[in-house]
């Protein structure tokens, strides 16, 4: 089975191809947006397939939907297969590396024959790439360091990949009989924001249906190892470790696999100086077992509250669950509204009007349309006129709209300059309800350089929000050099928010920044930076981070209510 992520980045590395051959951007555009478009689809594209409707998705035409047809029914598309048939299997590799795109990886194959990371590396180490291009020491310095990160994450997958991946492999196993319960452990439990493998729980008195039905999953490439109580398979790429246990030790084996190892530590500890052994079958005085049904005894039975997966990673939170000073952590239904959102009036796809549909009908009580500024031409950026324009429409769509519970605030994500100036001046930001802030250009700037640029965004009076304020895409692009320290404190000075992007390509700030935001009393601002209305639903992710941050719903600007936030922004009713 192909998954709708899978098929998505089969179209992308099509797209990657045809550009590395140089051929029509007409025709890269196409594979690129049919990309977009299913990677952001709610329902499973096997089931539109199923129903005819794959013509009418948004970019998917005849020829398109045949490919996809075709991937669906043998699991790939033969003219996929001969387009990387016709060129060297490492030059997609290399398209890993930070700050490599298909144009400049193609010229440095026919330039300098390089094919692969291995005679990148080799040729920066070399110095051969200078004065090719336009390209200079820096640009080798930079490319070295690209190829440090991708092998940093090689072998780790992110969570936006991963947990698809055992959300489906969990409700798969859950519907065979004599299941009792089914979860994912390990990191995904904790949400880290990269993992190693995916760890299936299963709690059930006869092992060997289940370990038939997750063996015959309808996408194992290959069967690692199979048992009477664990077995490994490949699920698409990923390994996937499955253990059945007992439904009396089913808790304190889901205490026991979540991890962290730390956390385990220091949870054994506790537990040998209360005379006391805890492993994954329970919690033992001796021989007696006094707990392992559920994960709240095994916390219990050492004099510990109940520690949320996201938390247990050793950054104190033993200690605060002896003293009963665990945070009471935000939750997705404590998410009023989305503070970063994009419409087809720069690079987003839907309308208005269709954005802010898609947010009442999760139950929001307001968005915030937060389109490009002109800086950013590439994503079809705003210049005053249009952005006067916006706020225009957006007045006439919370008139029609008449909905006292619900409101469309205008605002722009404005980018900041080098020369440390905002893409508006002050007089047309005044106008707007909410003003987000970000970088996005001259990433290579030295840390000071980098965060008096945030900082004079932050000092702006009328910037209420800083945008994904590292900059970073994981296992992609590092974060700019930037001092978040002093980031923070500007921040708590000023009273300006900071997101935690929820993209999980971004989730920026991460949760040790958040964590630390927190702690200086700087509110956070989870957004999903959504450019289509099924993207919306990466706010999960946001607020899994968020949680990784010990963060509260007071810490969290959109957990306020309209009317709250209406009051916040100084905004007349």
């Amino acid at each position: 089975m192909s998954t709708n992520l899978e098929i998505s980045l089969v179209f992308d590395e099509i797209a990657n191809i045809l550009e590395l051959k140089g051929e029509s951007r007409f025709k890269i555009r196409a594979y690129r947006n049919a990309s977009r478009t299913i990677e952001g689809l709610t329902q499973d594209l096997v089931n539109i397939a199923k129903k005819d409707g794959l013509k009418d998705l948004p970019g998917i035409g005849d020829a398109l939907a045949k490919k996809i047809d075709e991937i669906i029914k043998i699991g790939k598309i033969k003219y996929h297969e001969e387009l990387k048939e016709s060129i060297p299997s490492g030059l997609l590799e290399m398209l890993e590396i930070q700050g490599l795109g298909p144009k400049k990886t193609y010229k440095l194959h026919e330039e300098l024959g390089i094919d692969s990371i291995e005679s990148l590396e080799q040729a920066c180490k070399n110095n051969e790439l200078q004065g090719l291009f336009r390209m200079g020491k820096k640009t080798e310095e930079n490319i070295l360091r690209g190829i440090e990160l991708y092998r940093l994450y090689q072998g780790r997958i992110s969570l936006g990949k991963a947990l698809p991946y055992a959300e489906a492999i969990v409700k798969s196993l859950k519907c065979i009989k004599g299941v009792k319960k089914a979860v994912f452990a390990g990191s995904l439990r904790r949400m880290r924001e990269t993992i190693g493998d995916i760890d299936i729980l299963v709690s059930s008195t006869d092992s060997n249906p289940v370990m038939d039905a997750f063996t015959g999953l309808d996408g194992v490439s290959e069967i690692l190892a199979r048992g009477k109580t664990k077995s490994s398979i490949i699920f698409g790429d990923v390994q996937v470790d499955l253990r059945v246990v007992h439904p009396e030790s089913y808790g304190a084996a889901m205490q026991y696999f979540t991890g962290s190892k730390q956390h385990n530590v220091r949870l054994r500890e506790l537990a040998i100086k209360k005379g006391l052994k805890i492993n994954e079958y329970g919690v033992f005085r001796k021989e007696e077992k006094i707990a392992g049904k559920t994960e709240e005894e095994v916390y219990k039975s050492v004099g510990l509250s109940y520690i949320p997966p996201e938390l247990r990673e050793d950054r104190g939170e033993i200690n605060a669950a002896l003293n009963c000073e665990l945070p009471e952590l935000v939750k997705q239904s404590d998410i009023k509204g989305d503070l970063h959102i994009h419409t087809d009036w720069s690079d987003g796809k839907k309308s208005i009007l269709e954005m802010a549909k898609a947010a009442k009908h999760r139950g929001y009580e307001y968005i915030a349309v937060t389109d490009h500024t002109s800086s950013m031409g590439i994503a079809g950026g705003l210049k005053k006129d249009r952005l006067e324009a916006q706020i225009d429409k957006i007045k006439k769509i919370n008139k029609d709209l008449d909905e006292p519970n619900f409101r469309v605030l205008s605002s722009s994500e404005v980018d900041i300059r080098s020369d440390n100036t905002l893409d508006f001046h002050d007089e047309i930001l005044s106008k707007l309800d909410i003003v987000l802030a970000a970088v996005h250009t001259k990433f290579s700037q030295d840390k000071e350089s980098m965060t008096n640029r945030i900082i004079s965004a932050i000092d702006n009076p009328n910037v209420d929000i800083i945008a994904h304020p590292t900059g970073r895409l994981i296992g992609k692009r590092e974060p700019y050099e930037v001092d978040m320290d002093r980031v923070i404190k500007a921040a708590k000075k000023t009273g300006v928010v900071l997101e935690s992007n929820a993209n999980p390509r971004r989730l920026d700030l991460n949760d040790i920044h958040c964590k630390h935001a927190k702690e200086n009393g700087v509110k956070i601002a989870i957004s999903t930076d959504s450019h289509d209305s099924p993207q919306m639903d990466l706010m999960s992710y946001g607020v899994a981070t968020a949680r990784r941050g010990w963060v509260e719903k007071g810490d969290v600007l959109n957990s306020m209510s309209l009317y709250e936030l209406l009051d916040f922004l100084g905004i007349d009713y």
